[in-house]
């Protein structure tokens, strides 16, 4: 920061050594002088200047420096001092008008962002901040973090902001739905207690009070009958979408999740983003080291289970209709190919959107997604979960 004051010592002819300039260094660091103008020139004169002939130039290089310093009232520092440093992180970040928007074009599609990504990461050597090419922070780039584009890929950003980025390439932490919530409303059990097959099934552990009756009068001693329990016989296969955009919709998913663990007592759960592909989880702190090939879940779950997806199907459409463009990694087939092997596995499937109806139109990779599971898509309402289990019940 005083690098140049120093640099403009010497160039005036004051013979300040290096020694010097650290001695006045550490008297800032050590806090001598505070929002003070002029003992900030005292300082500096003090530790700068060995000979009194040499004070004139010193005034000359000091003025030429912090010329208006004095100027400034000690209110306005403190004030300035008081920003909160997220707030001047925000003052750095482009806001683009219709206009500057309309101006940048982008790159093309999917496979052009992604060899221009190539490119620059092969280019680029250093960080850069602001700009339109490079990848960075607070510019028009359509790679990095904190900026503007009408498409690109997000890298080494914290949060969504405008939920415009094509690829998410960020390691984020999800959690899991808590299926104990303490529901507020028994509209959802009841919408899914339509879905019940009944059977008995199991140990002989409940008394038969009919067979009791009819076996004591032919024996003519008590003659107690047991059965199994029935129970609703429904096996349900439930993918629950998590983290980022469907962190909007967490209590209310979490409700449908505790009912279903209420009327279900078959019930396999595994956690997904955005869109089904290659691996799956039953726990978001282990999702990358417990991870579960999709392939087994075909394998294991027979065509007998009713396939439940719970997700807003909101996302980049290319994360359903290209290889790679998943958030997070690279995907080595789309994802609607995923959705495609579900549906043949469990013609009994089921998409369960929290967004209401009458907005899907507004989300393509909504109507993408409702065309892959072959348009068995329904709102999270009560309308829509009973016409839901009516599909699933047929």
């Amino acid at each position: 920061m005083f690098l140049p004051f120093f640099e403009t010592l010497r160039k005036s002819g004051v013979p300040v050594s290096l020694r010097e300039y650290l001695g006045f260094l550490e008297g800032m660091r050590a806090g001598l002088v505070t929002y003070d103008a002029e003992g900030f020139y005292h300082l500096a004169r003090l530790t700068m200047v060995k000979d009194e002939r040499h004070i004139d130039r010193f005034d000359r290089a000091f003025a030429a420096c912090f010329r208006g310093l004095d100027a400034i009232p000690a209110e306005a520092v403190l004030e300035a001092l008081d920003l909160p440093t997220d707030w001047l992180a925000k003052m750095a970040e482009r806001v683009l008008t219709a206009e500057e928007r309309a101006e940048i074009m982008a790159l093309g599609g999917f496979e052009a962002l992604m060899a221009a990504l190539r490119q620059r990461l092969a280019e680029q050597t250093g960080r850069h901040e602001g700009g339109s090419k490079w990848i960075g922070t607070a510019g028009t780039s359509p790679f990095g973090a904190w900026g503007d584009n009408p498409e690109g890929v997000r890298i080494g950003q914290t949060e969504a902001r405008r939920g415009r980025a094509v690829k998410v390439w960020d390691r984020r932490d999800f959690r899991d739905y808590d299926d104990r919530v303490e529901l507020g409303t028994r509209t959802i059990k009841v919408a899914l207690r339509r879905l019940r097959r009944w059977a008995r099934e199991g140990a002989a552990d409940e008394l038969d009070l009919d067979g009791t009756v009819r076996a004591t009068a032919e024996h003519g001693w008590l003659d107690l009958r047991t059965r199994p329990e029935r129970r609703n016989a429904v096996r349900v296969l439930l993918f629950l979408d998590v983290g980022g955009s469907m962190d909007a919709h967490v209590r209310v998913v979490e409700e449908l999740f505790s009912a279903a663990r209420a009327e279900f007592k078959q019930l396999e759960q595994v956690y997904f983003h955005n869109c089904l592909y290659e691996g799956v989880w039953r726990d978001s702190r282990r999702r990358w080291e417990a991870r579960i090939p999709t392939a087994e879940l075909l394998r294991t779950y027979g065509r007998g289970y009713k396939c439940i997806f719970v997700g807003d199907a909101s996302m980049s459409p290319y994360e359903i209709t290209h290889v790679g463009g998943a958030s997070e990694h690279w995907n080595p087939e789309p994802g609607r190919v995923w959705l495609e092997r579900a549906c043949q596995q469990w013609p009994d499937r089921l998409w369960i959107n929290p967004i209401p109806e009458a907005y899907w139109a507004a989300t393509p990779s909504i109507g993408l997604v409702r065309d892959a599971i072959g348009g068995a898509m329904v709102p999270l309402s009560l309308e829509g979960l009973t016409r839901g289990m009516r599909l699933l019940a047929r």
